[in-house]
């Protein structure tokens, strides 16, 4: 089994080099990455709970999933980064301390040479923007910062999808992340047993190095840890609260084979972060160059993919 891993991931770099191809035409390139327009948002409104609650503005504490069976199903937001967090978490960059570079302190990054890799799913957080389509999936990197989530989208292992709740009448900044643990591509990347609450700690575990007790936690649970990566140290206090998701099966995709019999899909208890930043390099704004694997030559791809399965021999 051991000898497949090296032709798979080299399959998966030879599937990706033709959108890598397409990002040196110009025309091809503006059809597929972002717009830049700026995008403007009414002044920022931090409760003190550090979010505000989707279900008081018609939103939902669940992502929506197509083609779910039967359909309706969704998958809960069980980790929330406060805005009540140093303000440069919060912004999506891997630069000056940003989330990205947060991310990456718990071994967690993009995916796989910046080409997504399953469905996407969207979400409403209740902050007047409506429903929109996830920001991005982050993917355990196996403590590769570069290549590792590569590996997980093969392997399997923990993930989650995140939107910012920067909406007209919710503007708090903060981030919901749907997470949860997948079974290897091979088997659909379906979620192990009890794999939501299961993703959730182990994000969390990695955070403060600790292994948390999932069939034990209450709504009274804390924890807190320090995370290290490009120069930036993070000191994260960890808050479980009830009160955001139903402890219920009803409703969450996978439930079938999700549940168990000690746990629903969801044990109704969200992780709140609350991240402050304790240390900087030195010249923190020339210190860290993010790896860009998405940006990589096409060439140096194919080559890539090429001699990878040598090495292994």
């Amino acid at each position: 089994m051991a000898s497949a891993k090296p032709c798979a991931l080299c399959f998966l770099l030879i599937y990706i080099s033709p959108m890598a191809l397409a990002l040196d035409d110009p025309q091809i390139a503006s059809s597929l990455l972002p717009s830049t327009k700026p995008t403007f948002h009414s002044p920022r409104s931090v409760p003190s709970e550090g979010y505000y609650s989707p279900l008081s503005n018609g939103g939902s504490m669940l992502t929506i999933v197509d083609g779910t069976f039967p359909p309706g199903q969704g998958e809960p937001f069980n980790i929330i980064i406060s805005a009540n967090s140093d303000q440069a978490v919060l912004v999506d960059q891997e630069t000056d301390g940003g989330l990205r570079n947060y991310w990456l302190s718990f071994e967690y990054a993009g995916e796989c040479l910046g080409q997504h890799a399953g469905s996407q799913q969207a979400a409403n957080l209740g902050d007047g923007n409506g429903v929109l389509n996830e920001t991005d999936e982050i993917r355990y990197d196996y403590n590769d910062a570069q290549l590792g989530t590569c590996t997980e989208t093969i392997e399997g292992g923990g993930h989650f999808r995140y939107w910012t709740q920067n909406g007209p009448k919710a503007n708090s900044g903060a981030i919901f992340m749907a997470s949860s643990y997948e079974l290897p591509l091979t088997d659909g990347h379906d979620i192990v047993s009890n794999g939501y609450n299961l993703g959730r700690d182990w994000i969390i575990g990695n955070i403060t190095q600790t292994n948390i007790p999932t069939l034990n936690l209450t709504n009274s649970s804390t924890y807190s840890g320090t995370t290290s990566y490009g120069g930036y140290t993070y000191s994260t206090s960890v808050k479980y609260v009830s009160g955001l998701l139903q402890n219920t099966s009803v409703g969450i995709n996978h439930n079938l084979t999700v549940m168990t019999s000690s746990s629903n899909a969801t044990d109704g208890l969200v992780a709140v972060l609350e991240v402050k930043i304790t240390e900087k390099p030195a010249n923190s704004a020339n210190f860290l160059i993010p790896f860009l694997g998405w940006q990589l030559p096409p060439l140096l791809l194919l080559l890539f993919a090429t001699i990878l399965p040598f090495i292994y021999l």
